[in-house]
């Protein structure tokens, strides 16, 4: 399972059929600063796992946004800056299951 930056998604998938792996996609939410982002469910064998791994972290990319810190008013105190911030988002989320058994019907 990977869970990816919506802004990678449509990209990826293009990349898995090149590759002959098929995706599952799912609508899934959350993540830092509330981004919009898919779960892919990638069924592949062992053997091309590190294959699979190597697309992902090819066509899913970091990217920075802008943020600015939620201290409400009351709490900001001396030495806390309510200046926005710089962080990193996106790329993916791998998650490596074990599989018993696929049947594609």
């Amino acid at each position: 399972m990977a869970v990816v930056q919506d802004a990678d998604v449509a990209g990826l998938i293009r990349v898995l059929a090149g590759a002959g792996l098929d995706a599952t996609k799912l609508a899934s939410s959350g993540g830092f600063l509330r981004e919009g982002n898919t779960t892919l469910m990638i069924g592949v064998p062992r053997a091309r796992l590190d294959e699979l791994k190597g697309l992902i972290a090819k066509s899913c990319r970091t990217r920075t946004r802008m943020m600015s810190p939620a201290i409400p008013l009351a709490e900001q105190g001396e030495g806390l800056s309510a200046e926005p911030l710089e962080v990193e988002v996106g790329g993916a989320v791998l998650f490596v299951l074990g599989l018993e058994e696929f049947v594609k019907v």
